[in-house]
């Protein structure tokens, strides 16, 4: 039976033991490092593309997840051969360094094992007392039960110093050696291992001889034990120690600077950057960029991306200028700009979508005004009528406009906040139909996504179980790459439409652009010629490129077919890939359509094609454009039952454009055929040959005043079929003019509701009704 003060011991020791147990327990501060970090960036095979120094001023990066076998083995024989058996502490060690140090009166040893330096560092600022190494001694201890053997050592070659404001391995490795940890030398290693007991010693210039003195004790250490061996030893201390610090890689600043600011403590960024690829590209845009700037055009940016994965590849934000001197440092690729043309390819592919257009379907190029806007092609002229696929090729404006308007604008806009633009975050009313025309601004990182997300509509109807990956190297973009905007037919049709080489574009002569393989590509220029864009498709890689001035300064011959449609086509020469998309024979369905108006053929069509369009495109109506026409026998003159034998007509089918459309379509296509004259005596029907231009009906004019504050002219224009016609031309049932060929004239009228009046030499009239406005 054990004696009562036997058992007031036990509780007293008891109750002293407790807490100390327990402070031990959570004497370790967590975490224990509260050190700020560089912003790391790394491509997709953990390459350094960049770095940016941590809120201390230190180049100090995140912790590392392995420690290299050199280093490893220099930095435990050089501090602590006994690292991987001691419990944190090494009394050997302590006892052997106190007993040197009383000999000799002075520090000469110290008894520190790694797992105390790793707590001295911790403990920044704490003097170097007895007290204090008995204080890191039990810290030690917690340390090794808390963490394992190589989280200690990850720890510590994350936190030593290696002089000057250089903190870890390996920010030391790139500063000394621009290379990587793993890629160093037994001379380079050992040099920085024996760095964080003496970091003073690195400095250019001064103290090489005790550096190098250490280096090669530390050499001789691991032939001693059989880690390298005499001739790897007297080769490494043959080696030169490293001279002044160099500065780390900048190799994509933008997206360094990306997430630096979004990640104030530092992160290591592991991007899908392909380093080899970024820097071909980064070369390619630096050298346009040398050659635009003799037109003082500063700035360009290209994105690509892999088609199918979504992973960013490269991504050159803007053009390189050390002193900054033209706004280089702005992201272009993040930067809200004028879309010029670039979503006229949404609007055909939603058209198509909904059986709304067809691919070949004539749309009217003519002089056009609604509402007061007067939308202009960029070389200012006019194709009468246009396929529709070609209108997009050759980026025409007024049939874009055209199309949106009986599109909806309400209905586009819609469209396109659906895809994820947004930058378009004002009304629909607001933008109107210059929506289409640049009058809207988006990111080149929104349009090379939704470019993507068509290509990738296609891709997936042959791939149902393809692996999305989000289009974005920050985790946290909201960008959902599952909401396609059209199906794979409408979407194969658009790129289909692109992918012409040959073509005059924003009001350059027919070119060749010399590419060896098959793309699908758009140009846009926005007004003032601020802007310029192109974007490529191909089943591999989707290529965006923008060139300007980021102030806004536009540049003559800034257009988006001769400074970056070039630049794209040498970015896609450095791409490998050379196959087209696949045809999405499920999603598409054939069409007989008329060879000469693409539209659905009617009975009366004489010429007929079968042409691929979307499952909904084949329900559209039939040609509006072929009538049939009565002639006399020999086929010279038309007829009617009024004048002429029933019996003796020869019925004809005729391809009639209106009287507008025909006037300029004479123009471009040699081939067309006006209608025959009547026949002499004979009554014609009731159809116009001659139609306004301008102005439109129920218009509201506005007449300006010029700089004498005189009101100034109002230039009317029609056309007629036949060229040697006449035209009087009445205001208000007032004559004010004849015209014969070109038909326009010079009005003035007053504020207020007028009436226009046209009488052909037929007696064939046409009245339209507007309204003035005057200031």
């Amino acid at each position: 039976m054990t004696p009562p003060k036997t058992i007031k011991k036990k509780h007293y020791l008891l109750l002293f033991m407790l807490p100390a147990v327990v402070w031990f327990y959570f004497c370790l501060p967590e975490p224990l490092f509260q050190t700020p970090y560089s912003t790391v960036l790394l491509d997709q095979d953990g390459k350094l593309l960049g770095a940016v120094v941590a809120q201390d001023e230190q180049w100090r990066f995140p912790k590392t997840d392995s420690v290299p076998y050199k280093f490893e083995q220099s930095i435990l024989h050089f501090e602590d051969r006994h690292f991987y058996y001691h419990p944190g502490v090494n009394p050997v060690s302590m006892v052997k360094a106190l007993l040197q140090n009383v000999q000799a009166g002075k520090v000469v040893r110290g008894g520190s094992t790694l797992s105390m330096q790793v707590i001295r560092l911790a403990r920044q600022g704490q003097e170097r007392t007895y007290l204090e190494k008995i204080y890191e001694s039990i810290l030690a201890l917690r340390l090794d039960l808390r963490y394992s053997k190589a989280e200690i050592l990850q720890l510590y070659v994350s936190q030593a110093p290696f002089g000057g404001n250089v903190v870890g391995l390996e920010a030391a490795s790139w500063r000394y050696y621009n290379r990587p940890p793993h890629h160093l030398s037994w001379s380079e290693t050992a040099t920085l291992a024996v760095l964080p007991n003496a970091p003073s010693l690195i400095f250019p210039g001064k103290n090489h001889k005790q550096l190098a003195a250490k280096r090669d004790r530390l050499l001789d250490k691991l032939v001693t034990y059989d880690i390298i061996d005499d001739t790897t030893a007297e080769l490494a201390k043959a080696e030169p120690l490293p001279g002044k610090p160099y500065d780390l890689p900048q190799k994509a600043p933008h997206v360094l600077t990306h997430f630096a600011v979004n990640n104030s403590e530092g992160i290591r960024a592991h991007t899908t950057l392909d380093e080899q690829l970024h820097t071909q590209v980064t070369r390619v845009v630096q050298n346009h960029y040398n050659r635009l700037k003799q037109n003082e055009i500063y700035n360009a940016a290209a994105l690509i991306v892999d088609t199918k994965s979504g992973q960013v590849k490269a991504y050159v934000g803007n053009t390189d200028d050390p002193l900054f001197r033209n706004e280089n440092s702005v992201d272009i690729i993040q930067s809200v700009r004028s879309s010029g043309s670039t979503l006229k390819p949404f609007l055909y592919a939603e058209m198509q979508q909904r059986g709304q257009l067809l691919p070949q379907a004539l749309l009217p190029d003519i002089p056009t005004y609604i509402s007061g806007y007067a939308p202009k092609n960029f070389d200012e002229s006019f194709d009468g009528a246009v396929a529709a696929d070609e209108a997009l090729a050759r980026s025409l404006n007024v049939p874009a406009v055209r199309m949106l308007q009986d599109y909806g604008v309400e209905i586009f806009h819609h469209d396109l906040q659906t895809m994820g633009f947004g930058s378009i975050n004002r009304s629909a009313g607001n933008y109107g139909l210059s929506l289409i025309l640049g009058g809207a601004e988006v990111r080149l990182w929104d349009l090379v996504s939704n470019y993507r997300k068509m290509a990738l509509s296609i891709l997936q109807h042959h791939e149902p179980d393809l692996e999305l990956k989000e289009l974005s190297i920050d985790q946290q973009a909201n960008n959902n790459l599952k909401k396609l905007p059209v199906a794979a037919g409408a979407s194969w049709l658009t790129l289909e439409a692109l992918r012409v080489m040959d073509r005059p574009i924003e009001g350059s002569d027919w070119r060749q652009f010399n590419a060896s393989k098959t793309i699908a590509w758009k140009t846009g220029t926005s007004f003032g010629h601020k802007d310029a864009w192109a974007i490529g498709v191909t089943p591999d890689y989707v290529v965006g490129v923008w060139v300007g001035n980021a102030d806004g300064e536009g540049r003559p011959g800034l257009t988006g077919a001769s400074t970056a449609a070039p630049l794209m086509f040498d970015i896609y020469r450095k791409l490998d890939g050379e196959q087209w998309f696949t045809k999405p024979e499920s999603d598409l369905g054939l069409l007989e359509v008329c060879t000469r108006s693409g539209y659905k053929a009617s009975m009366i069509c004489p010429e007929t094609s079968a042409i691929d369009v979307s499952l909904a495109g084949t329900q559209t109506a039939t040609c509006p454009y072929h009538e049939r026409v009565y002639l006399d026998a020999q086929g010279q003159f038309r007829v009617n039952s009024d004048c002429y034998s029933v019996t003796e007509m020869v019925a004809k089918p005729w391809f009639v454009l209106p009287p507008v459309m025909e006037w300029y379509y004479t123009s471009t296509d040699p081939y067309y055929k006006k209608l025959p004259d009547y026949a002499p005596n004979c009554m014609p029907q009731q159809t116009l040959n001659f139609d306004l231009v301008y102005p439109q009906p129920n218009a509201r004019l506005f007449v300006p005043r010029g700089f004498s504050g005189e009101k100034e002219y109002l230039v009317f224009e029609a056309t007629h079929r036949l060229s040697s016609s006449t035209l009087h031309w009445h205001l208000n049932d007032q004559y004010i003019s004849s015209t014969k060929g070109v038909h326009q004239v010079e009005v003035q009228p007053e504020a207020g509701e007028h009436e226009l009046t046209l009488v052909s030499e037929s007696g064939e009239t046409l009245s339209r009704k507007f309204h003035v406005i005057t200031r």
